[in-house]
Formats: structure tokens, sequence, C-alpha cells
């Protein structure tokens, strides 16, 4: 088979660009650099703590200036034309690029001492080191990871996987995170289907939430956890080397999980079977939870990966799609409960969501090549 093909490239203000190339790619080797006379980028931000939580938050005030929700001709992640002189420069099937507003970096440096992230006081600043990528699935200009191809969605999985490796191995950061956000009532301020990737200096609240969970409960967390999700009436989707299920306490009116059968860290420890199969079920699961209803539905789809120095022989690599779409014209917002106080409450039981979710399945073709 034709590999996925890695090309690496710079962009006018020393920003990385990395094209992957299908395996079934039409196009030719050769890009076109960039052209364009930019500004420098932004200083790194400064993370501030929050005293009462221990939390650090990420003040990152040049990206009020980022695009929101241009016209097709203006779309910064279409290929580059003479009229929009895009972030891409050229053809693409998936292009990576490092934000030119990131919320962490781009200073990277060495790994803060433990001491300096958990003390708690007042007026406690770090510099928001890291790296913020951006994953294009597409030179379209509208649709998500669901309107792509089996053979695009399997070089996305590819790029997933490469830049987990490559993000894990920079100074300084803690925990890599590749998402999607879809669809304006998430916040999306941009049409084209992507995804992006924040590198942290940290590991970040939910995770440590996560460890916390383990030492209480034991090692075999994740691994009782897909036994017992394994055979409940929940379960929506299954392979041979992955599983989809709506959580038995799912906090939002659509939510599923999905986890590998083997104990995988994160994307760069998956093997090409497990990348194949994943290609295939992630496209059907998406594609199903776009049929609930008549329109398409928002969601973030989460990949919780192991952090880079902790955790790794206890933590799973984990899909989270959560969406708040509780009926056809309806959306849960965080309110009082849920926002003020983190208590949340279900508007549908896991089961009848998990129902929901497989009837939409069975209306829903196997994605091709």
């Amino acid at each position: 088979m034709t590999p996925i093909v890695k090309r690496e490239h710079r962009l006018a203000d020393g920003r990385e660009l990395i094209y992957f190339d299908d395996a079934d790619s039409k196009l030719p080797p050769e890009r076109k650099p960039d052209a364009r006379a930019l500004d420098p980028r932004p200083a790194t931000a400064t993370m501030r703590q929050d005293p009462l939580t221990g939390e650090w938050i990420s003040i990152a005030a040049s990206r009020q200036n980022r695009v929101f929700l241009p016209p097709a001709d203006q779309d910064p992640l279409a290929p580059a034309t003479a009229d929009n002189p895009s972030e891409i420069p050229d053809a693409y099937d998936v292009a990576v690029f490092e934000n030119r507003s990131p919320s962490f970096g781009p200073e990277i440096g060495e790994a803060f001492d433990p001491a300096e992230l958990t003390t708690i006081g007042l007026g406690r600043t770090l510099p928001s080191i890291g790296r913020c990528e951006v994953v294009s699935f597409s030179p379209e200009h509208e649709g998500a990871f669901g309107s792509i191809s089996r053979s695009r969605a399997r070089t996305v999985i590819e790029a997933w996987a490469d830049r987990t490796a490559v993000l894990s191995a920079l100074p300084g950061i803690q925990q890599v995170f590749p998402f999607e956000n879809r669809g304006e009532a998430i916040g999306v301020t941009l049409r084209h289907p992507h995804g992006q990737i924040y590198s942290y200096p940290y590991v970040t609240p939910r995770t440590t939430r996560l460890l916390e969970s383990i030492e209480r409960f034991g090692a075999d967390l994740f691994e009782r956890i897909l036994e017992f999700e394994g055979t409940s009436e929940r379960v929506v989707l299954r392979g041979e080397h992955w599983t989809a299920f709506v959580p038995f306490a799912a906090r939002w009116p659509i939510e599923v999980h999905m986890l590998p059968h083997r104990h995988i860290p994160d994307f760069a420890a998956t093997n090409d079977e497990e990348r194949d199969e994943l290609a295939g079920l992630y496209l059907r699961l998406l594609r199903a939870i776009d049929a609930l209803y008549e329109t398409p539905t928002p969601y973030i789809a989460a990949w919780h990966q192991a952090p880079v120095r902790v955790g790794r022989r206890d933590i799973r690599l984990m899909l989270q799609v959560t969406s708040p779409r509780r009926a056809e014209n309806k959306l849960k917002y965080l309110a009082g409960s849920e926002a003020a106080m983190g208590a949340w409450i279900g508007d549908v039981t896991p089961e009848q969501s998990a129902a929901f979710i497989r009837d939409a399945l069975s209306r829903t073709e196997e994605p091709l090549a």
C-alpha cells in the first residue's frame, strides 16, 4: 500500500507547516512557498493562577483578532489564491500548521518545577509556554471530520499520531490534546473542516482529576470501565480494536466515549491496524450523530491522551464526543448548577441516548475509501 507522506515546510513568519498527503493522493510532491509579508508573531501569553482552585488560566489577548466566520473567498484554511492569501500556500490533502494566535506559545522552554505549578498564592504568573496547531482536514470550505473520505480520515489519524509524538518531545510540554469543535453553537469561528492540537505546559485539570480517581480506584480503571460498558445496552458501535458507548453517568444529552481494547496511552502508540479500523468507526459515529436530526449536530470531539510524563501506564487514549443538543431546536446551556457549582443534571437517560444513536447508525452507510 502506498504510504501517507509527510512534507515539512515553513510559513513566511517562521511557523511550521506540515502537509500530510493521502495514501491515494493525486497531488505532486512540490508545494509553493508562502509569499506573504507577515507581521511578527505575538508574544507568548501569560498564565495567571486562580487561588480558589489552583488552576492556571492563559490570558491570550491576541486571540481577540482571529478571523470570525469569513466568506468562502476569504477562507484562511483554503489553498491560497491571488485573492485569498491564506495560511496554506498550496493545494493539500491534510495540512497542519502552528496557530498564528496561540493560547500557548510560541515560546517553549524547560518544564516547570512541580512546586511552581501546585503552590497556591495571590498574583502568581507563569509564561504560557507550549504549542498550538491547526489541523485542516480538507481543502473544502465547509464540513467536518464526518464529511471527509475514509482515506482522508486515515490521513488525519496519521497526522494526530505524528504530531502527538513530535509535540510530546518538545521541552516543557506536559500533555497533548487533539480536538475538533464543530458548529457555531459550540463557538466555532471557521466553517472549514478542521481541528486543533493544544500542547500544555501542565497536566490539565480534567486529567488531574482522572489521576486522583485512578489512585482511589486502582490502576485497572480503564480496563474495568471497558468491561462494564462493553456488556451494557449503552454500547453503540464495536470493532475488533475499539468500542464506542454512551457512558453510565453521561453529563450531556449527546455523549459518546470510545476506548481501544488494549492499553494505549496516546495516538503515537497506536498500530496500523488500530488506525485503519478507527478511520471507519469514527466516521460512522460522527455521521450517525449528524443523522440524529435534520440539521448537523454541534459537538466537541475530544481525544483525551495520557500526559507526557505521568500516568502513562494507567491512562488510556479515549475519545469523548459531547453535544449540548437536547432536542432538534433546543440546546442545553450550562446555567447555575453546572456552571457555578460543577453539579450536573442530565436531561435524558444514557440508555435512551444510546438507543437514539444506534437508530441513527442503522440509517448510516459504511464509509467508503
